[in-house]
């Protein structure tokens, strides 16, 4: 049994019926042109057969007085296949909305935390000869970044080979078999080390924000930030990366600059005509990734993700206005983390996120400024093709975590030329979400225009 990180558990703690915590994936593949009408059946029936499960798939969360009441990994040593994957079928011929309605039914349940906490449902009968996967895995489990180098890896990289399923162990290929073992008193050291560092970051950070010099300090309240339900509605598109790439070198920005002014021009337009934007610009959470500073596997799991906060400039008309906003309101933010640990940059975020402390009392979404007005991550994905024993991945969508006073959730994954957005929201707070995916195609036509890309 091994303690959970502060990292991990935080995932656990705000949990309820109202708010799972859990982040997924939609794949969409295209079957084989020699498949027949059973192949997806014989899929699951053959997957069903692969009983070596990985560690970090056998893993669920306990806490009892040996823990002290601390969150820990028991590993289990015998898996219920047949609960964690299940086969489902769309109405012939499934159409995509179909599709999204069942997802968005699946990822509003909780993960049964007496199992190791994932799921896959393979999806028959997509129409276009097509089937797809929706898995769900706690964020506790992993952080999105993990997820998609998982899947990458469970992949293969030509039609003409098979692969096991990605919860099967890879004998020369898992770098780690086992929860991460670490020397307490060493990491305590280190931990004071670190915070005792942080301390004048930290106290700027707070000081900007109760002088109001802090552009973020004070997003306005607005139609995202409700308390929410366990009903969730998702909605997913794909955008060509060469057209994005191209405004983003017109525009003097990133990639990723691009797909937060995409997003803001969407919001704007989608409250706009619910008459409900505010004139103060809204303000965006960006997950960043800390895997690169740590130089961990996939295979370990966990959490190792900081924040920025980023003006969307929803308060300006010009498109071209709002993306420059935007990418120094990003690089103000990069640099606020140069030279901080890992433990420093979480420390430092968490001041960002209050949200999930928040949305442990309930009643105080309501009372309290939202720190910031929704969630848009960007998570880099394969950069080329994928098969599935033949089967080719033609779309890969993520899903994330709405929360109390959060009620929209804006996920990116880029995969083999395309960025694929998906978009996963509270279903009573937020009407017509799918509206949203015209006005990012909206977004990114406008944005083109205004920088002449």
């Amino acid at each position: 049994m091994a303690l959970m990180s502060i990292a991990d558990a935080i995932f656990l703690v705000p949990e309820r019926r109202e708010q799972p915590m859990h982040v997924g994936s939609l794949q969409v593949y295209q079957l084989p042109e020699d498949a027949g009408p059973d192949w997806v059946a014989n899929l699951y029936t053959s997957w069903l057969e692969c009983t070596d499960v990985r560690t970090l798939f056998r893993r669920r969360p306990v806490r009892s007085l040996r823990t002290l009441g601390a969150w820990a990994w028991a590993v289990d040593d015998d898996i219920d296949l047949e609960h964690h994957v299940r086969l489902s079928a769309l109405p012939r011929p499934g159409r995509v909305r179909e599709l999204l309605a069942l997802v968005s039914r699946l990822h509003g349940t909780p993960i049964d935390r007496q199992r190791p906490l994932w799921e896959l449902h393979l999806i028959d009968g997509l129409e276009g000869d097509r089937f797809a996967v929706y898995t769900k895995v706690h964020h506790a489990l992993l952080d999105g970044v993990t997820g998609v180098r998982l899947l990458a890896d469970a992949l293969a990289g030509k039609p003409t080979e098979d692969v096991p399923p990605f919860w099967a162990n890879r004998p020369g290929r898992n770098r780690s078999t086992n929860a991460a073992s670490v020397s307490v008193p060493g990491a305590v050291l280190q931990a004071g080390i670190d915070l005792a560092e942080l301390g004048p970051a930290l106290a700027r950070r707070l000081l900007e924000a109760a002088l109001g010099t802090d552009q973020h300090a004070v997003p306005p309240r607005t139609i995202l930030n409700v308390a929410i339900t366990g009903s969730r509605r998702y909605a997913a598109q794909g955008w060509p990366l060469d057209q994005v790439r191209a405004v983003a070198r017109a525009g003097g920005g990133t990639v990723n600059d691009v797909v937060l002014a995409m997003c803001a021009a969407a919001v704007r337009r989608y409250l706009s005509d619910l008459d409900a934007l505010p004139d103060a610009p809204l303000v965006a959470m960006t997950p960043v990734s800390l895997r690169l500073r740590r130089r961990e596997g996939a295979d370990e799991g966990g959490n190792a993700v900081g924040a920025i906060l980023c003006n969307l400039a929803t308060d300006l008309a010009d498109p071209a206005q709002r993306l420059e906003v935007i990418h120094s309101s990003m690089a103000t933010g990069k640099a606020s983390l140069a030279g901080l640990t890992p433990l420093q940059i979480t420390a430092l975020s968490a001041v960002q996120m209050a949200p999930l402390a928040s949305s442990i009392f309930r009643p105080l979404v309501g009372l309290i400024p939202p720190p910031f007005n929704l969630i848009i991550s960007n998570v880099p994905g394969p950069r080329h093709t994928r098969y599935l024993n033949g089967a080719r991945l033609a779309g890969l969508y993520p899903l994330s975590v709405p929360i109390d006073g959060q009620a929209l959730n804006v996920t990116v994954i880029s995969y083999d030329g395309s960025l694929e957005f998906g978009l996963t929201g509270d279903r009573r707070a937020l009407p017509h979400l799918q509206r949203l995916l015209g006005h990012l195609d909206a977004g990114l036509k406008e944005l083109a225009l205004a920088v002449g890309a």
